[in-house]
């Protein structure tokens, strides 16, 4: 099995054209450990194998048959990032790591987060959030405000976990341990970015017009100046133009991206506190808005993507959910073998993020019932989804 593994894993590479190098960089393992599963000396952990299946673009069931879907594993995490925050507010006495050594850990948890790898990320967010926890409580001053500056970037990893597995009520206390956290951090532009991912609980409870008060709220006591400050408060601005379009509120929606543009050409591109945001980011969110709010406002979302792809400087979640989006609105048009064509190239940029997305499997089990003819690919996408 190791060698067929192996194989598999340096045939997808070559076809690729990455070296190994490029490989074990993407995909956070070292170069040893590649070069050893490439030659069949080594087998895998199931992370490992996602980790390098993520970096390729690929399911990991496409390497290893027998490799079990990832969603059970980052289930099975829920009870342990549940237990890490049952008391975060009190200390508990518990040994906590030198502030250098948990700020490595938090990047690296953020890295997997903006990769889709979900399944690593569910490995290491009990241990980090406990961790987490124990250094803001055993810390005074500065370092305090440090500390509760990582506890707020761990938690926002572990919440992508919690979401990503359907735990929305976990999902919602995490969420009010990143507010708590960054109360203590003494930074508003840690509280702007709360905001920003507080509303993906309006999302999941259909509360459009109440997430977009919240939004505009955050919005009006969010700092300005410099590049992050702009690239904070029009991340705020992206999200809610999606809520408000999902409300309907095609104005209000108009005027957000509006202001997102405007701060988007005022910064690159790139991944401030822990959010991308950017001219890139604008425009696929231009896409989401325009799918939301359907009717004639999807020809204006295909004729952008007729003429623009998000490049490969994105976090994989954010262009695989453009490609989502837009599957979404093809299928509105009536143009089945595009939205399944993008849904394909979603699940070639993040695997897990995909099969997550209850649009994914929405419309890639609508595209089967409407396509039956097209038999084998799109039955085998549909049953990788869940869609069947």
């Amino acid at each position: 099995m190791a060698s067929h593994l192996g194989q598999r894993i340096a045939t997808a590479r070559r076809t690729r054209r990455m070296s190994q190098d490029a490989l074990a960089r993407a995909a956070h393992v070292s170069l040893s450990m590649l070069r050893k599963v490439e030659q069949g000396a080594r087998i895998p952990s199931d992370d490992t194998l996602e980790a390098i299946a993520g970096a390729l673009g690929m399911d990991p069931g496409r390497l290893l048959p027998s490799h079990d879907p990832s969603g059970s594993r980052m289930r099975d995490s829920l009870p342990g990032i549940s237990a890490a925050i049952a008391a975060y507010d009190l200390d508990l006495g518990t040994p906590a790591p030198p502030l250098a050594r948990l700020r490595v850990q938090v990047e690296e948890a953020m890295a997997y987060r903006l990769a889709s790898q979900y399944s690593r990320l569910a490995a290491i967010a009990p241990t980090l959030l406990t961790d987490a926890v124990a250094a803001l409580h055993a810390s005074a001053g500065p370092d305090r405000q440090a500390a509760a500056r990582l506890l707020t970037s761990a938690a926002r990893s572990a919440d992508a976990v919690a979401y990503k597995a359907g735990g929305r009520d976990l999902s919602a206390r995490l969420i009010d341990l990143m507010r708590w956290a960054a109360v203590q951090a003494e930074d508003p532009l840690l509280e702007a970015v709360c905001s920003y991912v507080r509303a993906e609980t309006f999302f999941a409870a259909r509360a459009h017009t109440a997430g977009l008060r919240a939004l505009e709220t955050a919005i009006d006591a969010a700092p300005t100046g410099g590049a992050k400050e702009s690239a904070t408060l029009g991340a705020l601005h992206m999200r809610a133009a999606v809520l408000a379009a999902r409300d309907g509120n095609a104005d209000s929606a108009t005027a957000h991206i509006s202001e997102a543009r405007t701060l988007g050409d005022g910064v690159p591109e790139g991944v401030y506190q822990g959010t991308a945001f950017g001219p890139e980011s604008v425009r696929i969110h231009q896409v989401s808005l325009a799918v939301s709010l359907g009717g004639d406002h999807i020809t204006s979302a295909l004729s952008l993507a007729r003429e623009w792809k998000p490049s490969g400087n994105l976090p994989a979640e954010r262009r695989s959910g453009f490609y989502i989006e837009l599957a979404v609105g093809q299928l509105a048009a009536g143009r089945t073998d595009d939205a399944f064509e993008s849904l394909k190239v979603a699940r070639s940029i993040a695997p897990q993020h995909t099969r997550e997305h209850p649009w994914a499997r929405e419309t890639a089990g609508t595209l089967r019932r409407l396509k039956r003819a097209d038999a084998d690919s799109l039955t085998s996408y549909a049953e990788w989804i869940g869609a069947v």
